[in-house]
C-alpha cells in the first residue's frame, strides 16, 4: 500500500523533487553550452540535411554521468589513421530547459523543435574544449517518479565536422572548427599598379617567325635555333609555345604541338632571311620560317612589372610614322600577378623612333576586410561560400561550403563586410583534417601501382 502521507503526483511534491534535482545539478554539475542546430537546407526527397548552422549558444548546468571518464572506444589507431571515438553522457534539468532555453529558441528560424533537446544539436564541453553531438535524448529516466520525469539524459558523441557553419561568437567554441573540413584558398588581387615597358628599334631584324608545320609529340617546350647574324650583327632569339594536351592511353603522357614562335630579341644586321630550326622537346616535325625588315621593334625592356594582374594584360604598340606595319606582342605574368616579360609576335616595320607601349591596367585594388563566417558571392560564377579566414597581408581568402566553383576574375563580395576583391589564383584539394592520412596513403599507393608509365591492368 502506498504511503498515505504522500499524494503520489501532486504539483507540490513534484516541484520539491525538481527543486532538489536543480540544486544538485548546480552543486555537482558542469556549465556546458547548448547549441541548437538550424536546418538551413534539406534534401527535398530523403530529407537529408545539406547545410546546417550553429550560431546561438546557451549555457546550462549539466551533470557528467560518465564520472570515471569518457565513454566509447576513446582514441584508436585504424587503417584510416588516428580516430577519436569519445562519447559523453550528460544529465540536464527538464524544467531548466523548458523555462530557459525553449522560450529563447522557439521563435528562431529553422530550429524545427524547441520544446526539448533534440538529436543533432551540439554540446560544448569546456573541460575538454570539445564539441559533442547529441545522438539520443533519454527523457524517461528515472522512470516517472511521482508520476513525472525531471531530467533529460543526453548521450553524445564527439562531433565530426561536415562543413557546418559554426559562429557562436565565443572564440573558445568557434576555434574548434576554424580549420576543419574542405577549405579552398583563393589568392586575391591586392594593390594594383600598371606595368611599364620600352622598346628598341633595329634594322635588318627578325620581324616575325611563322610556323609552317606544328609537328607532334612534344612533351616539353623545344628550343628554337635561329641562324647567326652576319659579323657586327646580333643573332635573334625566339621561344616556342605549345598547344594541345593529347593523352596517350599507352604511355599516359601528355603530348603537344608547336603553337607559335615568339621573338624575345629580334637581333639586327641580317641581310638575308635566317633559317629557323626547332630542336628537342621530345617531339618532331615542327618547322618555321622567319621574316626580316628594317625599323623593327626589337628588345622590350620592362621598367616596371606592375602588380595585381589576375590575367595577362593586353599590349598595344603605337604605329610607325608613314608607311609600315604596327608591332604586336604578348605579356606574361607570374603567380604574384606581376608582368615578367613581353614577347614580340610581330615586330612590325618602318619605325624610325621607339614606339609607345601601352599595357592595360590591372583590376583596381580590392577594398574592405572579409568577416569570419560571412557569405561571399562570385560576380561571374554566382558561386557562394563561407569565409573561414582572410589574410590581408598575403591577400589569401580561405572559404568553405562552396555552392559551385569560383573562376579567375570573379569579384568576390562579402554579404556583411561589403569587402570585394578579384580572384587571381584558385587552389583546390585543400582538405584540413588533423587525423586523415589520405595524402600519405595515396603517395604510398602510387609507388606500388604507377599509372604514369603504363596501364598496370593491360591495354584495351
Amino acid at each position: 500500500m502506498l504511503n498515505p502521507f504522500f499524494q503520489q503526483g501532486s504539483k507540490t511534491e513534484q516541484g520539491l523533487i525538481q527543486d532538489l534535482i536543480n540544486e544538485q545539478l548546480r552543486m555537482y554539475g558542469v556549465e556546458v553550452h547548448y547549441i541548437p542546430r538550424k536546418y538551413v537546407t534539406k534534401n527535398s526527397v530523403i530529407k537529408e540535411v545539406i547545410e546546417s548552422r550553429f550560431d546561438n549558444v546557451y549555457p546550462i548546468e549539466a551533470y557528467v554521468n560518465t564520472y570515471d571518464g569518457y565513454d566509447g572506444q576513446g582514441t584508436i589507431l585504424s587503417k584510416f589513421g588516428v580516430q577519436p571515438l569519445t562519447d559523453l553522457t550528460l544529465i540536464i534539468s527538464r524544467e531548466r530547459f523548458e523555462n530557459y532555453i525553449t522560450p529563447l529558441t522557439q521563435n528562431l528560424s529553422n530550429i524545427q523543435l524547441a520544446t526539448r533537446p533534440k538529436e543533432g544539436d551540439l554540446i560544448y564541453f569546456p573541460l575538454g574544449d570539445r564539441l559533442f553531438e547529441i545522438k539520443f535524448v533519454e527523457h524517461e529516466k528515472p522512470f516517472y517518479q511521482l508520476q513525472k520525469n525531471y531530467v533529460y539524459e543526453l548521450r553524445c558523441e564527439l562531433f565530426r565536422y561536415e562543413d557546418e557553419i559554426i559562429d557562436t561568437g565565443i572564440e573558445e567554441i568557434d576555434d574548434n572548427v576554424e580549420d576543419k573540413g574542405y577549405i579552398q584558398s583563393l589568392t586575391m588581387v591586392g594593390v594594383a599598379t600598371t606595368a611599364v615597358a620600352t622598346a628598341g628599334i633595329f634594322n635588318g631584324a627578325v620581324r616575325r617567325v611563322t610556323v609552317t608545320n606544328r609537328g607532334d609529340g612534344y612533351t616539353s617546350i623545344p628550343r628554337v635555333a635561329i641562324s647567326s647574324a652576319p659579323s657586327g650583327g646580333v643573332t635573334a632569339v625566339g621561344v616556342a609555345t605549345l598547344i594541345g594536351g593529347l593523352v596517350d592511353c599507352i604511355g599516359g603522357t601528355e603530348k603537344y604541338k608547336v603553337q607559335g614562335i615568339e621573338v624575345v630579341n629580334s637581333g639586327f644586321g641580317y641581310t638575308v632571311t635566317p633559317s629557323v630550326v626547332v630542336i628537342g622537346g621530345g617531339g618532331a616535325g615542327a618547322a618555321a620560317t622567319a621574316t626580316i625588315a628594317d625599323g623593327v621593334v626589337g628588345i622590350i625592356t620592362l621598367t616596371s612589372g606592375g602588380s595585381g594582374y589576375e590575367v595577362a594584360p593586353s599590349i598595344t604598340f603605337s604605329g610607325p610614322v608613314g608607311s609600315g606595319a604596327t608591332a604586336s606582342g604578348r605579356a606574361y605574368i607570374n603567380s604574384a600577378g606581376i608582368v615578367t616579360s613581353i614577347r614580340i609576335i610581330d615586330g612590325g616595320y618602318g619605325y624610325t623612333s621607339e614606339p609607345t607601349i601601352t599595357i592595360s591596367s590591372p583590376y583596381s585594388s580590392g577594398i574592405g576586410t572579409y568577416v569570419f563566417n560571412e557569405t561571399v558571392t562570385g560576380s561571374i560564377s554566382s558561386t557562394t561560400a563561407i569565409v573561414k579566414n582572410w589574410n590581408s597581408v598575403t591577400n589569401v581568402l580561405q572559404v568553405s561550403n562552396l555552392s559551385g566553383s569560383f573562376v579567375n576574375g570573379d569579384l568576390i563580395v562579402g554579404s556583411e563586410s561589403a569587402a570585394s576583391y578579384k580572384v587571381r589564383i584558385i587552389e583546390t584539394d585543400d582538405i584540413n583534417d588533423p587525423y586523415a592520412q589520405n595524402d600519405e596513403i595515396e603517395t604510398e599507393a602510387d609507388s606500388i601501382i604507377d599509372f604514369s608509365e603504363s596501364n598496370p591492368f593491360g591495354n584495351p
